[in-house]
């Protein structure tokens, strides 16, 4: 399994930036994908996730109304769309994917690096 994030660079506050992460080796049927982030100095933690089959998607409650999770089935890319973008979302981003049926994502992506300037 291969997980390619992608997107992360410098950006004003109150931009937007969109992360990618291309997915490959297996099937993501049965898979949530989602995205972490990791500040300096800081544990890393949950931002958002999507349910492959079915799309129902999940957000912490520190992006919800600014970040959009979303998925291509075709080029089995997900999508981390964030605007009104703020210097305490600057981070490490990293992409993730676990089986419905497991507690912990097993597999992760590269980080890219996303800087949020005042």
């Amino acid at each position: 399994v291969q997980l390619q994030a992608s997107g992360g660079g410098l950006v004003q506050a109150g931009g937007s930036l969109r992360l990618s992460c291309a997915a490959s080796g297996r099937s993501f049927s049965n898979h949530f994908l989602g995205w972490f982030r990791q500040a300096p100095g800081k544990e890393r933690e949950f931002v958002a996730a999507i349910r492959w089959s079915g799309g129902i998607t999940y957000y912490a409650d520190s992006v919800k109304g600014r970040f959009t999770i979303s998925r291509d089935n075709a080029k089995t890319t997900v999508y981390l769309q964030m605007n009104s973008l703020k210097p305490e979302d600057t981070a490490v981003y990293y992409c993730a994917a676990r089986h419905s049926y497991a507690q912990e994502y097993a597999y992760w992506g590269q980080g890219t690096l996303v800087t949020v300037s005042s």
